[in-house]
């Protein structure tokens, strides 16, 4: 429909025709009730442009025609091979378009053009990586006794909810679509409300790559209504979703209803251990990038510093430097930018508020915390340590999700593990050290996820992904993520036992 798409000219000159319709059935229609989202440019607070919302009749359309199509001979009948041609396909045209594709998660969510190059590397890392094993799932024969043949079959889940974040919004759509997909399941995803372009333009890519219509459908919408539809729909058998833990404790309570299948990925509010044997020149940089970049909105940020005191004002000394001569705030489409804004007004005012917190608790505002708009406009703040930090502080057990970091003190190794593992959280941990014995046995005993020996958030597709405590249940990535999404049926034969 003429009327559902929007040429547009991106900050830096990229021209491109964005469609705004959801995408159902392999069609970009209008939502029934008239809704629409405004995308707003963090950078400069103007609007972009605005993308139909799903209202739940939308959902109820979407998961009919998932239902459809999971059961049509053109996707339930054909090959992993065929299935893995498609997702290869997909992944070609993103490579081709993938200029565009950044172009767009920078303008929309704020994040440097560099960031998004990184991402679109991950999009493709991964897509073609579970379209390799699309034809490598397989079940097993298992001896049991003579007269008698089992044997399982990993099966889809069948349709599957995906809702995915903003600060990753075609990241985390490829490590919920590659796995799905090559299961052979349908999906309904939703993205965030807040960045709602990029999947958009990947939707049509989506139908040019061949996959038939109801099998990836795209329903752009708020998420007390299409996010709880979804929650909440019968006809859907698998939820996935990335997000905050709050917003998680709800989708599981709400998915309930049907005892759906569910993958959650929720907040963190990772420690990053520094000993006083660890090359701290290293540990501060790979600490910086741990939590600073991507305006430190990761939810495996490493925000909670913890360092031995021997070697704590050092540490400080040295990470202010790296702050200092790597964190330039500015023009996301400025190849020299390392911070950009913030991706909305509201998370902006939120850091903020962790700001007066912090200096109302007592800790010390060592950098940073303040507003730094570009132009007078944007959601910018200056990358902020807080230093004298203490683990009853609220800026030490809540995620912030922003350019902000705590930085405590330990004496020994127990302290530090217990400090490690103080708080409600599980997502992600590092460790720096160059005693090998401690680095395993500290890794072993911090209740995370995942933890980085002499690094920091440096995971990999081929991994899995996902979290401990209250930062989820299951994983995403690398072999571990075909499991989310297959069932296995054990078939029981009988050869000839009688009766």
């Amino acid at each position: 429909m003429a009327d559902l798409k929007v040429n547009l000219t991106a900050p830096n000159g990229k021209k491109f025709t964005l469609y705004t319709g959801l995408f159902i059935n392999n069609e970009f229609v209008k939502s029934s009730s008239g809704s629409k989202i405004a995308s707003i440019n963090p950078t400069n607070e103007q609007e972009i442009c605005s993308v139909e919302a799903a209202s739940p009749d939308d959902i109820d359309k979407a998961v009919a025609v998932a239902r459809a199509a999971l059961n049509h001979p053109s996707w339930r009948d054909i090959s992993g091979t065929e299935r893995g041609r498609l997702l290869f396909k997909l992944a070609d045209l993103i490579e081709k378009e993938r200029d565009v594709l950044e172009t767009i998660e920078t303008w929309d969510n704020g994040k440097p053009l560099g960031g998004s190059r990184g991402d679109l590397d991950e999009v493709l890392n991964v897509i073609r990586y579970y379209a390799g094993w699309a034809d490598k799932i397989h079940g097993e024969t298992i001896p049991t006794k003579s007269g008698k043949f089992v044997y399982t079959l990993r099966q889809p889940i069948g349709v599957c909810a995906q809702i995915i974040p903003w600060n990753y919004p075609l990241g985390m759509a490829s490590w919920k679509l590659g796995p799905a997909l090559a299961c052979g399941n349908t999906v309904v995803l939703k993205p965030a409300e807040q960045t709602p372009l990029s999947i958009l333009y990947l939707a049509n890519l989506v139908r040019e790559a061949g996959f038939p219509p109801g099998v990836v459908n795209i329903t752009n919408g708020y998420g007390r209504e299409a996010g709880h539809a979804l929650a909440s729909h019968l006809g859907v058998d698998k939820i996935a979703f990335t997000g905050s833990t709050a917003t998680g404790k709800q989708i599981m309570k709400t998915a309930s209803v049907n005892m759906k299948n569910i993958t959650l990925e929720t907040g963190g509010k990772s420690p990053l251990l520094v000993f006083e044997d660890a090359d701290i020149e290293q540990a501060a940089k790979w600490a910086h990038n741990g939590i600073m970049s991507n305006q430190g909105q990761i939810c495996t940020a490493t925000s909670r510093l913890l360092v031995q005191d021997t070697v704590y004002d050092k540490f400080v000394s040295e990470f202010k430097e790296v702050l200092k001569t790597t964190s330039k705030v500015g023009d996301p489409f400025e190849e020299s930018t390392f911070q950009g804004p913030q991706v909305t007004k509201a998370q902006y005012e939120r850091i903020l508020g962790f700001v007066e917190s912090g200096k109302t608790e007592g800790a010390t505002l060592t950098a940073g915390g303040i507003p730094c708009p570009l132009n007078g406009k944007g959601y910018f703040i200056a990358p902020t340590i807080f230093t004298n930090v203490k683990s009853n502080m609220k800026i030490y057990q809540e995620e912030v999700f922003g350019p902000f970091v705590v930085i405590a003190r330990f004496k020994t190794e127990e302290e530090a593990i217990a400090m490690a593992n103080e708080t409600s959280y599980g997502l992600g941990a590092a460790l720096h050290t160059k005693n090998l014995e401690r680095a395993h046995r500290v890794a072993s005993r911090i209740e995370a996820g995942m933890v980085f020996v002499n690094s920091s958030n440096d995971s990999d597709f081929r991994a899995p992904f996902g979290g401990m405590k209250q930062s989820g249940i299951g994983r995403e990535c690398g072999q571990a993520g075909l499991n989310a999404y297959m069932e296995t049926k054990a078939v029981h034969v009988n050869l000839g036992i009688k009766l």
